[in-house]
């Protein structure tokens, strides 16, 4: 009798594994096809005969056309099915660095970026998506770190893969191999018999459920959290080394080992948040909590000259709270979603994400070209308090902060 009722338990634990697998490996694709065109920079300019300006457009180019994008895809991956729509993401994305290697033109390489841009919109909703509707209720915090991590490895690993295949294939052979890694990753997801998962598919009462507004003041809340967590992460992670050097005096190394660890420990800092994350119900004070000592941590880096090993140590520090939020995060945004509309909902806010990484540029540049390099550091407590602030107000039930809302009564 233990072994019949075992059986169905132990089919769905191995599908779900099976499906997170699959899912990681898509998000694991998505940040490694993010860093190929900035690693082939050089390779790019000599054969193009362009400048980083040039170059630098074509980045912009894909981070406006994913923003554009993220929440039109969201509502597709909800009533067409988000497997479809992850597929299709990672078949655009590697063609267009596949055919980037074969037809090379600065033409083709505005044309990839607008490519990139739009199978980069797929993730997020897609696979928020999927695993939402298919992962145990009791470890969805530890699926969404795992997912994350995934992401976050596929950044890491991209600078030694991607060196690795221009010495071996030339950069030609490095933009072929590496787009191709997308076709091959989504053969993986129909093998693996990855489920979907739609509002077209969800039932009530033997009912499909009736369509629901997704665009609620909640979630417009927390599209301005994500972006505000952009802001509070992108100063130091594109900006921080020259700050150190700049306005501390710190070496080159020391600068590139500091933000080594503030990276390295983000990642690991996920994976742990993932369980902190299945173990609460109180998504926004964890939030609330690691951005308060972030900020304390980050303030004390803007105003000390810290050794190298203090400084060292505060980063990683500084990185692993930052990782330990992401698994909340994600939580709050699920809980937040009506029925069947998580699509809809992670596209909406990821197009916080993009906001951010839009204006953080152009904010951490003025900011350096004013030769205020304190600053990068200082900017970044003010974004993290108002993080603070904002995971504070959501800290209530989603029906109860859109109510709260329309009625001009919400307090944090």
């Amino acid at each position: 009798m233990v072994d019949v009722l075992a059986a169905p338990q132990q089919v769905k634990a191995d599908t779900s594994l099976r499906t997170l697998s699959a899912i990681s490996a898509a998000h694991w694709v998505s940040h490694f096809h993010l860093m190929v065109l900035p690693m082939l920079f050089p390779f790019l300019k000599e054969q193009l005969g362009v400048g980083y300006i040039e170059l630098g457009f074509a980045l912009t180019v894909s981070a406006v056309v994913s923003g554009l994008t993220q929440a039109p895809i969201g509502y597709l991956a909800d009533y067409i099915g988000a497997r479809k729509i992850l597929l299709i993401g990672l078949i655009v994305g590697g063609l267009a660095l596949i055919m980037l290697g074969l037809h090379l033109s600065y033409a083709w390489l505005i044309a990839s970026a607008v490519l990139l841009g739009i199978a980069n919109s797929v993730y997020h909703p897609a696979d928020y998506a999927i695993l939402s509707a298919h992962m145990d209720e009791a470890r969805m915090g530890r699926a969404f770190s795992i997912h994350t991590f995934a992401g976050f490895l596929g950044g890491a690993v991209a600078p030694a893969i991607v060196a690795a295949l221009v010495a071996t294939t030339g950069g030609h052979g490095a933009l072929i191999v590496a787009g191709a890694a997308g076709p091959l990753v989504a053969l993986l997801l129909v093998a693996l018999g990855t489920p979907d998962a739609s509002a077209a598919d969800r039932q009530i009462d033997g009912a499909r459920a009736p369509r629901q507004n997704v665009i609620t003041p909640a979630l417009i809340m927390l599209t301005i959290f994500f972006m505000l967590l952009n802001l509070s992460n992108a100063g130091i992670g594109n900006f921080g080394v020259v700050a150190l050097m700049s306005g501390y005096g710190v070496t080159f190394s020391s600068a590139n080992i500091a933000l080594t660890a503030f990276l390295g420990f983000s990642a690991v800092g996920v994976l742990a948040g993932g369980f902190l994350a299945d173990y609460t119900r109180r998504h926004s004070q964890v939030a609330a909590a690691c951005f308060a000592v972030n900020a304390v941590i980050v303030l004390i880096i803007a105003t000390i000259a810290l050794p190298s090993l203090l400084l060292t140590a505060a980063m990683g520090t500084a990185g692993f709270l930052g990782g330990v939020i992401a698994p909340s995060r994600d939580m709050l945004v699920r809980n937040t979603a009506p029925a069947g509309a998580a699509g809809r909902a992670f596209g909406i806010v990821s197009t916080g994400f993009n906001l951010g990484g839009v204006v953080s540029p152009l904010l951490f540049g003025w900011i350096m070209d004013q030769n205020m390099p304190h600053w990068v550091f200082g900017a970044s407590v003010v974004f993290m308090m108002l993080t603070v602030l904002l995971a504070l107000v959501t800290d209530r039930k989603p029906q109860d902060v859109s109510e709260g809302l329309d009625e001009g009564l919400l307090q944090p």
